[in-house]
């Protein structure tokens, strides 16, 4: 058995250590994939980190592979109290939308938006206004509730902050 936590800890924080290689043996045997997922649930937040690298990776490789842990991010990965991980899981729900349940797609809005409505970290920001923002087009009522916090973080002192929810207000409400 393939030990991921192990190749995914140590070096840089923010390099991407093994992840490229641990994403291409997942990919090369798919079975794998359970084993890198449970390493989100490592002590070590640097494999937390790097392990949401790798769904992002896995998920634009073959999003087949993420399909039967969407309940699982939903439920479990959402509640690790990580930036990288709220970010990621910004990221993955758009990617997987399509193949998200009604039920699905509902939890992972209130997600967002808890993160949008609580959340500092600025990348965690920006991903979560991107997602709620194109989902926002076709959901009035997720409309209506992102337009005051894209106001409120228009006026953010980051930039890249400001100036994506400046273009999401454009692009929602003109």
């Amino acid at each position: 058995m393939t030990n991921f936590e192990s190749r995914l800890t140590g070096g840089h924080p923010n390099s991407l250590g093994n992840t490229v290689e641990v994403v291409d043996q997942v990919l090369a045997n798919p079975i794998e994939f359970d084993a890198l997922f449970n390493c989100y649930f490592s002590a070590d937040e640097v494999v937390r980190l790097r392990t949401s690298n790798a769904m992002k990776r896995v998920c634009k490789a073959n999003k087949a592979l993420l399909l039967p842990y969407i309940d699982r991010f939903i439920d479990e990965i959402a509640k690790i109290d990580q930036a990288s991980t709220q970010w990621t899981l910004a990221q993955l729900f758009l990617s997987l939308e399509k193949e998200m349940s009604p039920n699905q797609v509902t939890k992972a809005k209130e997600i967002m938006k808890y993160n949008l409505a609580n959340h500092s970290d600025w990348i965690v920001l920006n991903q979560s206004i991107n997602t709620l923002s194109k989902w926002s087009k076709k959901d009035a009522d997720l409309k209506e509730w992102i337009k005051s916090h894209l106001i409120r973080l228009a006026k953010d002192e980051r930039k890249s902050i400001s100036k994506r929810a400046g273009k999401m207000l454009e692009m929602l409400f003109g």
